[in-house]
């Protein structure tokens, strides 16, 4: 059993030196400035196994507050303020009359002010203008593609020995629509001209001589609109609007880990995959027939239990069994 150990141990050794160049464009596992996998596993302690394992993106939502609509000023018409006024107005004058020879009197038009010339002011409400913008959703980023295996490997599994390129994924945005002010609230003033009554009134053209009757003069009394305050505005302030939106922020970018300790082939036996199917089915993750082998349906069940945990994505490591409860 000792030297079958120490083989298996010099083949793993043989088969790592092999892979050191690169293919199709690819990158070295071992060795290379740069590249993802020039260390090797933490321990070469028998019975242990490691493989590099993708970790899944880790997201968390915020909310974040985003204008809908600028600050603004409306403007507000305030009327012009008028007072009652009662004025007594002498339509004739006074005099005397003689028996003999009466007086002669004279009738004469004469303007009354009866409302004030006024200003009349119109408002014109704020124009707005919807406008769009490009907002990032998920910034651009790397990660190392795991592509087909080195053409040399001499290992039948295809987990050993792979190439991996590392590829980027472009940034992804939105677009977000917003109010901007175009035009401001505005005013405009219109004169009305003031108003006049034409009033007639007698006067005395010739006094009345030999006697003298004196003649009262004659009183009006008039009721005008005296103007006390102009028409004028005030500026109502308008604040912006914003609303509440959920974003998406990344919080560690997604990626091949360190080396991660996995279960090796002679310990993954039909009993241990058995269990694990049991493990996932329990856990809401279809893995097909209870059957102890590792196919292709409870693989792809594995996959999705993993990124659903955030565990490190491949094989049948370590912190996957803990997660399902399958002992080691």
């Amino acid at each position: 059993m000792k030297m079958f150990k120490l083989f298996s141990f010099l083949l793993l050794v043989l088969i790592s030196f092999s892979l050191t160049a690169q293919h199709s464009g690819g990158v070295s596992l071992y060795g290379g400035e740069g590249s993802p996998f020039n260390d090797l596993p933490p321990t070469s302690e028998y019975g242990k196994c490691y493989a590099k394992c993708k970790m899944p993106a880790q997201y968390d939502t915020k909310s974040v507050q985003k204008l809908v609509k600028e600050a603004s000023t409306r403007l507000e018409k305030v009327p012009a303020q008028y007072e009652t006024k009662t004025e007594t107005v002498m339509v004739k004058e006074g005099g005397v009359k003689y028996k003999t020879i009466p007086a002669r009197y004279e009738t004469v038009t004469e303007q009354v002010l009866i409302k004030p010339e006024e200003t009349k002011l119109k408002t014109y409400p704020a124009k707005y203008r919807t406008e769009s913008r490009q907002v990032l959703v998920t910034p651009a980023r790397g990660q190392w593609v795991r592509k087909k295996k080195a053409p040399n490997c001499f290992s039948s599994n295809p987990d050993d020995c792979y190439v991996a390129c590392w590829e980027e994924i472009p940034a992804v945005y939105r677009t977000e629509k917003y109010q901007v002010l175009s035009e401001p609230a505005r005013t405009e003033e219109t004169v009305i001209p003031a108003k006049y009554k034409t009033v007639k009134k007698r006067v005395l053209a010739e006094p009345a001589r030999v006697e003298e009757i004196p003649i009262e003069p004659e009183y009006r009394t008039i009721t005008t609109n005296v103007l006390v305050a102009p028409a004028s505005t005030r500026s109502i302030d308008i604040p912006a609007e914003y609303t509440s939106v959920t974003e998406k922020v990344l919080l560690s970018e997604g990626g091949y880990t360190g080396w991660t300790e996995i279960l090796c082939a002679e310990r993954t036996t039909s009993s241990k995959v058995r269990s694990v199917q049991s493990a996932l089915a329990a856990a809401g993750f279809d893995p097909g027939p209870i059957d102890g082998v590792m196919g292709s349906q409870t693989k792809s069940a594995l996959v999705k239990f993993q990124n659903a945990k955030g565990l490190p994505v491949g094989n049948l490591n370590l912190q996957t069994l803990q997660a399902l409860g399958v002992s080691q």
